[in-house]
This record gives C-alpha cells, sequence and structure tokens, in this order.
C-alpha cells in the first residue's frame, strides 16, 4: 500500500448515541468508496464494524473499530465508537487517535443523552467536528426540526451545509449550500428555509477574516472555493461545526459527508505539536489492545510523528523497554492488512508486543517524548464472581487478566477481607457481556452476585478480663494463664500491643504466644465474625507453671482473655463510608438530594463543571451495590457518578442488630 502525504490523511472518530446510525454510516461510506464490494449491514449481521458474535446478537457497537479508505488521493481512517454509556472507554481510546469526529444525530430523536455525553467528550480532547444528521428516510423524520435541536442544544455555530430533497420515505438526495444552482431540487416550502441557512453559513465564514467579510459587506459575491477554503479554517478553529445530512442505509448523503471529511476536517499537519513531538522521530501512542484468536494480542497505536518500517523496533518511554516488532498491519474492520511501514497520520497495529499496553509512549529513544497517559473512568458497578466448576476455578484468573488487557474500564481484584474475587465496570451491560465473554471466547462459566460489604470490628470503651487454659490428660499438661486490657485506639492506628509484666508473672518468652493468640482472635473477630481495628491490647498480670506452661497454652490463653474483654468493651460493628461525586444536570438535582438521604448519605457541597451541577457527598457502601442503575433510571441517562473510600465508620445501632441477625442465621444454615 502506498504512503499518502500527510496532508491527504484524516483520522475521524464517529461518535453519537447508540442507535444513531454510526456503523451504518460506515459501512455505506466503505461501500461508497469501493473498501468493500457490498453494502454491510448491521440488522443483517454483515457489517464491517460489528463482527464480533456479542455485537451481531445485540446489534450494538461494544469495542472501538478501526477502518480506513483510500479515496480521491487520501486516506481517511474512521473509527467506530459505541454509543453506550457503558463502554465509554472505547470511545476515550479512539478519541486519543484521531484528528477530528464526526457526530452523528437522529432526525427522528434529535439531540439525545448519548449526544450530549459524545460532544462533551469532544470538548476534553478539543477536536474540530462536524456533526451528520442520520435516518432521514426515518418516520417522524424532520431535519429542519433536528437541525434546531442541533442548534439549541449544542450551540448556534452548527451550520448546515447540505439540506435534503424530500422527506421521509421520499428523501432521495441532499443539496450543497454553497451552490444555489441545486436548489431548484427543493421543494416550495423548503427553498426559503434553504436560503436562509446559506445566508447563515456565508455570514459566519465571512465574519471569520476581515477581508471576506469587507468584500461580502460591499456587495461582493463570494465564490463556493473561497467560502470552502475559509470554512474549512473556522472548522479547525472551532467557530463553525459544519452539518450534513442523509440516510446511510439508503447511501444518500454518504458521498458528500465523504467529501466534506477531506474538504473541512483536520490533516495530521492541521494538529501538529498538540502533543510536542519531534516531527522528524518517530513517536506513537498506543490506545487499544486486541487479543485476536488468530494472531495473538494486537497493539493499536497511532503515529504523531517520523516513521517506522516493519522487522524492526522501537523503545517504550513509558515502562523503559526495547520492544522487537515484526508485520506491520493496517486494519480493516477484523482484517489486517500488511504493510511495508507507517507515518505520521496513520492508524496501525503490531502482533505479540511482549511490554506493551494500552497508554504506552512508543519512539525512538528515552529521552524523546512521554505522552499523558489515557484517563478513563474509575468503574461505577461491582460484583462477587464465583466459578461454577472446579475446571473453571483453574481458568478464571488468566481469562480475567485478559478482558482487563482489552478494557481498562474493566477492572478484576480480590477483596482480602470477604475473600471474595470481585469484578468491576461501567454499568450492568457491561459486566453483562464481559460475562458473556468469559463463557463464549475462554469457556469460563461464573455466578455473579452482589459483593459482601467488608465491614469490621471495633470497641468504644475499655475492660479487662483473664483467660486461662488448663487441662491435665495424664502426662505433662497445659497451662497458661493472662490478664488482657482491652481499651480503643485512635489515630487510625489498627492494633497496638503492650507489655505491662513485671517481676516475671508470664516469662518474657511466653508474651509473643499471647500477642499472637490476640491478633487471631482479633481476626475472627468477637461479634459478627469481622477483623477487630482500633484496639490496644494490653498484657499486666498472668501466671504460669514451671512444667506444664507452653508456647500454645499462653496462645489459647491470649485468644480466650481478647474474647472476654471485647465482650465488656461494647464492641459495635464498622462500615465503608465512600466519597460519591455526582455530575447531573440542574433539573434532577431534587431527586438526587432525596435518594442520596434515603442510602443514609450525606450532601458535603456541590459546583458547577460545564453545563452539569456536581454534587459532592458521603454514603456507605452498602447502599450503593445499585446506585449506577439506579442513577441512570432517575435522570434518563443523563447523570454520571464516581465513588472512592473516604474511612470507616460506625453502623447505626439498629442497622447492625440487623447483620449480626443475618450473619449468625448463614452460620447456623450451614451447620
Amino acid at each position: 500500500m502506498a504512503t499518502v502525504d500527510v496532508d491527504k490523511i484524516r483520522s475521524v472518530a464517529v461518535v453519537a448515541h447508540s442507535g444513531a446510525g454510526k456503523s451504518s454510516l460506515i459501512d455505506a461510506m466503505l461501500y461508497a468508496a469501493g473498501a468493500n464490494t457490498r453494502l454491510g449491514r448491521v440488522n443483517d449481521g454483515t457489517s464491517m464494524c460489528d463482527y464480533n458474535a456479542d455485537e451481531i446478537e445485540r446489534k450494538i457497537t461494544i469495542n472501538a473499530k478501526v477502518l480506513h479508505i483510500e479515496h480521491q488521493g487520501h486516506r481517511i481512517y474512521l473509527l467506530d465508537t459505541p454509543g453506550y454509556a457503558d463502554f465509554i472507554g472505547e470511545v476515550i481510546s479512539a478519541l486519543t487517535a484521531c484528528d477530528s469526529a464526526l457526530l452523528l444525530v437522529d432526525a427522528a430523536s434529535g439531540v439525545e443523552v448519548g449526544t450530549e455525553r459524545a460532544w462533551e467528550l469532544l470538548n476534553q480532547h478539543n477536536l474540530p467536528r462536524a456533526i451528520f444528521i442520520n435516518k432521514l428516510d426515518k418516520e417522524n423524520a424532520d431535519f429542519f426540526n433536528a437541525l434546531t435541536a442541533v442548534k439549541s442544544r449544542l450551540g448556534k455555530h452548527c451550520l448546515a451545509v447540505g439540506v435534503p430533497v424530500g422527506k421521509q420515505a421520499s428523501f432521495k438526495e441532499t443539496v450543497n449550500l454553497l451552490r444555489p444552482e441545486e436548489f431548484t431540487k427543493l421543494a416550495d416550502p423548503d427553498r426559503p428555509k434553504a436560503e436562509e441557512l446559506r445566508k447563515e453559513l456565508i455570514e459566519a465564514v465571512a465574519e471569520s477574516d476581515d477581508a471576506l467579510l469587507e468584500k461580502y459587506l460591499e456587495g461582493g459575491e463570494l465564490s463556493a472555493e473561497v467560502i470552502q477554503k475559509a470554512l474549512r479554517l473556522c472548522v479547525l478553529s472551532g467557530k463553525i461545526v459544519p452539518v450534513f445530512c442523509g440516510a446511510a442505509t439508503r447511501e444518500t448523503g454518504v458521498k458528500e459527508a465523504l467529501a466534506g471529511i477531506i474538504a473541512v476536517l483536520s490533516s495530521p499537519r492541521d494538529r501538529a505539536g498538540i502533543k510536542g513531538e519531534d516531527p522528524n522521530l518517530f513517536a506513537a501512542q498506543v490506545f487499544k489492545t486486541i487479543l485476536d484468536p488468530y494472531v495473538g494480542q494486537l497493539t493499536l497505536f497511532r503515529v504523531f510523528s517520523g516513521t517506522l518500517s516493519a522487522n524492526t523496533g522501537f523503545y517504550n518511554a513509558t515502562r523503559a523497554a526495547k520492544e522487537r516488532i515484526g508485520q506491520l498491519y493496517l486494519l480493516q474492520g477484523k482484517e489486517q492488512q500488511s504493510v511495508a511501514g507507517v507515518s505520521c497520520g496513520d492508524i496501525a497495529a503490531v502482533a505479540k508486543l511482549k511490554d506493551t499496553a494500552t497508554g504506552d509512549t512508543l519512539c525512538i529513544n528515552k529521552d524523546q517524548v512521554i505522552f499523558a497517559p489515557l484517563v478513563f473512568p474509575e468503574p461505577a458497578i461491582s460484583s462477587s464472581v464465583k466459578p461454577k466448576s472446579r475446571s473453571d476455578e483453574e481458568k478464571i484468573s488468566g481469562a480475567l487478566n485478559k478482558l482487563t488487557k482489552e478494557d481498562p474500564t474493566f477492572k478484576v481484584s480480590r477483596d482480602q477481607l470477604t475473600k471474595e474475587l470481585i469484578i468491576s465496570g461501567i454499568g450492568d451491560l457491561h459486566l453483562d457481556v464481559m460475562v458473556n465473554r468469559l463463557k463464549k471466547k475462554f469457556e469460563v462459566e461464573v455466578e455473579l452476585g452482589v459483593p459482601k460489604v467488608a465491614y469490621k470490628e471495633t470497641i468504644v470503651k475499655s475492660a479487662k478480663a483473664q483467660g486461662k487454659y488448663k487441662k491435665q490428660s495424664g502426662g505433662r499438661g497445659q497451662y497458661g494463664d493472662v490478664w488482657l486490657e482491652v481499651e480503643p485506639l485512635a489515630g487510625g492506628e489498627n492494633f497496638e500491643f503492650v507489655n505491662k509484666i513485671f517481676g516475671g508473672a508470664v516469662p518474657r518468652n511466653y508474651i509473643p504466644s499471647v500477642e499472637k493468640g490476640v491478633k487471631q482472635a482479633l481476626a475472627e473477630g468477637v461479634v459478627a465474625g469481622y477483623p477487630l481495628v482500633n484496639i490496644r491490647v494490653i498484657i499486666y498480670d498472668g501466671s504460669f507453671h514451671p512444667v506444664d506452661s507452653s508456647d500454645m497454652a499462653f496462645q489459647i490463653a491470649g485468644a480466650m482473655a481478647l474474647r472476654k474483654c471485647i465482650q465488656g468493651a461494647n464492641a459495635v460493628l464498622l462500615e465503608p463510608i465512600m466519597d460519591v461525586e455526582v455530575l447531573v444536570p440542574d433539573e434532577f438535582m431534587g431527586q438526587i438530594g432525596s435518594d442520596l438521604s434515603s442510602r443514609r448519605g450525606r450532601i458535603l457541597g456541590m459546583d458547577v463543571r460545564s453545563n452539569m451541577q456536581v454534587v459532592k457527598a458521603q454514603a456507605p457502601l452498602a447502599e450503593m451495590f445499585k446506585y449506577a442503575t439506579d442513577l441512570r433510571s432517575m435522570t434518563q441517562g443523563r447523570a454520571s457518578y464516581t465513588m472512592k473510600f473516604a474511612r470507616y465508620d460506625q453502623v447505626p445501632q439498629k442497622i447492625s442488630a440487623s447483620i449480626i441477625e443475618k450473619i449468625k442465621k448463614e452460620k447456623e444454615d450451614k451447620k
């Protein structure tokens, strides 16, 4: 495949609310440009974008895909992205690799939750963009209504560059607003609307340049070519977002959108210098990892400067490691096309790297550059996971590890207190997909459950007690006798053991055994079987037998004394309290506040971020396991949240009593 000049490369992330037709548009573009001999269709399972088994089954995009087109001397990389919020990590990965974006809007549904979410991500990545109003052949579709919604919700700088001829079932082609001679194709009621939109576009373009504005105000005619050139500069600077239109499944408006991508969206040179790289030296960043069933691990990277040839190597600046490489590939969905080399602007893949992961910087030498790491949202929902069989148990760790390599928003951990294996993701659908992949890809079946809360126990007052272990059964006996005092320990310290024995009441060599017994009893808990923390244990008296005393006897005596002390020290349960930050539109603030209160939460403050409210609160983890689903339901999917551990706090008496009762019942059921 021939090398393409950097000015003729476009890398475009296609983003939208789920169901707006991203994959269908890319399939139509591939077909229109001759990159595919047949038109792929999502509903038929023949899309070049949605080719994974779970995507074909659900008819949605789950993983970001890279495809490319050679069109009119240009190479266009198209990155298909998921629309569901559960897979937002895939969108973030794709945006890292692109110079611009194409945002789709459903002509019938208008601006939806996912549209606004995608728009905000484009703002965060500072990407030039265009909009494509899709599905104009759909019932209730209306281009002018959709355009009004776009302007209202996304900004008045979103300006149409084309309008449809006909409506819904009669929609057949589009008219370029820069070519008024085409307006004769429009129905009489639509012509004045088109004239108004053309005037609005030309005025906005003219206002961007003093010379153009002067000529325009003097009544001079601006040619389509002059307007087009000025429009591109406006798009690159963010002053104008051009709006195209069409119906992907009808292949209508597709060629116009392709022409628009070439004419007005960014080339790598337009974005050069955004990462501070040396243009003459190879520098790239890994934005995605794929586990391919045939070639193994595929590492996808975007080249920001320089060139890289097959069968050479590079330096991983993030991990301070050298990597040798074999073949280089350009991706066409699930297919890999071998190339001799890649250069600035290319999005490529290489197989079987040893030390390279998503987010890593690839370059020539260690002092060259390190790109900022990719930042993904923290998981919002967790489940405990248990293998169904012994064979599943043996395979589960390796399978879960591979899934985390592919998806940085999928986390796996083991709770040291509850001994549970925990998987965490962005939402219910995310975890459902991962469990399904465990089964189909790795033949591992698991059962999901609500994670256990890692409660702890502590004491609220001091107490003293004796632990005396005496056993005689013929021959040498067992004897250990200790007096312990326990008291609450402040300042975040979990445990302190103090030796106040004087006069050899307990020989020095038995003190470590007493401490060992105490620690064992602390780990097992007394009230509900949870570890005891924030406690000082003092040994201050005891007795021994010169023949029958032993390490084991004093270990047992220490544990006995500790348990008796706890009974008199008013032991209570502690629960993990989480810092919660909710990002929510104004109109849902009331529901958020009352819902958090119902979860025993406490609102600490509020802030404003962009056009959203930020609610900062603290709430018990036990009340937050289903919050991701409930929050989505309460806010029509428009709110999101993050959560992290803050501290442990005492469980209210009534709730504590029910927890202890439940644990006792579980223990009885096991007997």
